[in-house]
């Protein structure tokens, strides 16, 4: 298998919804946690520059997939496809009983502040126990993902940071998976 294609453009990155669950092996898995409910079940995976979000509930499933990944992404089950650059704002009713609302946002810093947000977002995800991923890029650059999870009784709320020091590239995400009983 040929390891997925990535791009390092902010136009590259696009939320893509699922009414199914997808396979890890499609993707370079680097953390992972799991919610346990009595009436749900959801799954977080953290990649370098993307995450995938599975909500399950009384037989139904939204999966959230944030990536700049080109090739090798599922196209059976996509409920939408948007692109992450500038502000966006979306909800999707994925059967009767689960609705997921988002917001992406992305900007583009200088070196200075991006330096400042790094440090400040990673701090920030180890106080709160979120799954975090760092690496550098080609050119000697600080990257981070970072998931922060809450459970509640009939909700999940995952915010997420995606920062990419090529071109001082922020992404970040607020989304809530919730179901009706």
């Amino acid at each position: 298998m040929n390891p997925p294609t990535k791009s390092s453009s902010l136009q590259a990155y696009r939320m893509i919804l699922y009414r199914r669950a997808l396979h890890p092996e499609l993707f370079r898995v680097k953390s992972r946690r799991t919610l346990d409910h009595a009436a749900y079940q959801f799954e977080a995976w953290l990649m370098p520059g993307s995450h995938l979000l599975r909500f399950e509930y009384d037989g139904g499933c939204a999966t959230e997939l944030i990536t700049d990944q080109e090739e090798g992404i599922p196209d059976r089950g996509v409920v939408a496809a948007i692109p992450c650059a500038g502000e966006r704002d979306h909800e999707q009713q994925f059967n009767e009983k689960i609705r997921l609302v988002s917001t992406v946002q992305t900007e583009s810093l200088p070196e200075s502040l991006y330096a400042a947000t790094y440090k400040e977002l990673v701090a920030f995800g180890k106080e709160n126990d979120a799954l975090i991923h760092t690496w550098q890029d080609e050119d000697g650059g600080k990257c981070a993902s970072i998931l922060d999870l809450q459970r509640y009784r009939q909700e999940v709320h995952a915010q997420s940071y995606h920062l990419m020091a090529q071109g001082g590239l922020v992404l970040r995400t607020q989304t809530i998976f919730e179901h009706k009983e």
